[in-house]
């Protein structure tokens, strides 16, 4: 079994050389109207390379550092080397994914590109928001770069930095102007702080007031800093953390509903059954029904 917790050894995937270009170390990733990877649905995993994605249609949500995120569209998501995802939604998905290693960086001509903000990623951000302007620049990015990644040619790595150089640092700009060092620090550690110890005990507490005794501060102080951090309660983090497992054991296991419930916590299946269905608006078997319908 298979559960997201710091600690566990997660899996780890690597960046599939692609039989359109052959390059090992670069990645142009298309989705039009495509589901996710079954594999990869609901499965804590992290990749050895950074992905920088344009969100163009999704109805869905994934995680990243035990951050929920509602894709939205016109939207572009980023994350590096290290970081846990968990692909939570199953709908169709459109979207242009440019992934890269570190190797890939680490070429003397990308040398500058590991320094940017969009790589770094000082702030922990995941998620930028574009203009209109701002759309139109990444979209004619990278329609060069995709043109570019399908012409096998000598010139392909050098055109493929100029491009990429070019679309990183347009990024980073726009990252510095969202991310702007803030004065509250210490509130943004106490989330995150707040956000690991609902992964690593989710199963035995499900009261704020334990998670702030666990961090050595009071429950009102907690649930006005996370409220303030993340714009959702407190309570709202437990309970989405639960509901996030449910869903990968009501989809990859075959467990009963009864054997679901024992193993989340839950004394009995009828309140197992309520609060699944309060938090995602279906029933745990209803759910099951419809995600399985959807791959096979």
């Amino acid at each position: 079994m298979q559960i997201l917790n710091p600690n566990q050894q997660l899996p780890i995937y690597t960046l599939e050389t692609d039989d359109i270009a052959g390059n090992k170390n670069f990645r142009v990733y298309q989705f039009e109207g495509t589901l996710p990877n079954q594999s990869e649905l609901l499965i804590p995993h992290r990749k050895d390379h950074y992905l920088i994605v344009l969100i163009r249609q999704a109805d869905s949500r994934q995680w990243i550092d035990m951050t929920p995120y509602t894709l939205k569209n016109n939207t572009i998501y980023f994350s590096g080397p290290n970081h846990i995802i968990v692909k939570e939604g199953f709908k169709q998905l459109w979207s242009t994914g440019l992934a890269f290693t570190k190797e890939f960086l680490s070429l003397q001509e990308n040398a500058s590109l590991s320094k940017l903000p969009i790589i770094q990623n000082p702030q922990n951000g995941h998620e930028l928001f574009l203009t209109e302007n701002d759309l139109a620049f990444v979209e004619d990015m990278i329609t060069k770069i995709y043109a570019e990644y399908q012409n096998k040619s000598e010139w392909q790595q050098r055109m493929l930095t100029a491009y990429l150089t070019v679309l990183l640092t347009y990024l980073s700009r726009l990252y510095t102007e969202q991310f702007k060092e803030s004065e509250h620090g210490v509130d943004k550690l106490l989330l995150k702080n707040f956000q690991t110890k609902v992964n690593e005990c989710y199963r035995e507490l499900r009261e704020v007031g334990d998670y702030a005794s666990l961090l050595n501060i009071s429950a009102g102080h907690l649930s006005e800093v996370v409220k303030i951090q993340s714009g959702k309660p407190a309570i709202k983090h437990i309970h989405e953390r639960l509901v996030l497992e449910a869903q990968r054991l009501l989809f990859h296991t075959h467990q009963s509903l009864k054997e679901i419930a024992f193993d989340l916590g839950f004394s009995d299946t009828s309140y197992f059954n309520r609060f699944f269905k309060r938090e995602t608006g279906l029933t745990p078997a209803a759910y099951r029904a419809s995600i399985r319908e959807m791959y096979h």
